[in-house]
């Protein structure tokens, strides 16, 4: 009953990641739309950054990333034993966005400082609930290894 439970909470932390990303609603990520959010969140990349980043979640090749793109990149980026690989400098530098003070772990006021930068109408509450749910160390803040679990779906 708990994996369900776990495996629930992550298609809906999926969906509501992808929904920040889906800017106009349309249940597709466009370019413009990446390097929107990414810019948000402060990394001016450059477009054949966004262009390879594109081209490695769209699979189906249509120049969108639709739910379940997103959904396999989103859990697919571990290997088998959860661990993520060398490859995945994207995921560092996902944490690193949260991680605004760069001491190697995520707060809750860190996360809600992040979300209100992105629009998201969240209580500081809201999350420290939803640290609470990926701190396995009971430190109250999620560190890279948890993270990385949290991102594999594990």
């Amino acid at each position: 009953m708990a994996n369900q439970n776990t495996k629930q909470n992550t298609t809906d932390d999926i969906k509501l990641v992808f929904n920040r990303f889906d800017a106009n609603g349309d249940g597709k990520i466009s370019c413009a739309e990446l390097r929107s959010l990414l810019r948000s969140l402060g990394s001016d990349a450059p477009p054949d950054e966004i262009n390879r980043i594109m081209s490695e979640i769209d699979t189906d090749g249509d120049g969108y990333i639709d739910i379940n793109e997103f959904a396999d990149f989103y859990s697919g980026s571990a290997d088998e034993d959860g661990s993520v690989g060398a490859d995945s400098k994207e995921l560092r530098e996902a944490f690193d966005t949260y991680d605004r003070d760069k001491n190697g772990l995520i707060s809750a006021n860190e996360l809600h400082d992040v979300l209100k930068s992105l629009g998201e109408k969240c209580s500081l509450q809201d999350c420290r609930r939803m640290i609470s749910n990926v701190d396995a160390d009971g430190d109250g803040n999620v560190n890279f290894a948890e993270f990385k679990k949290m991102m594999a779906g594990a």
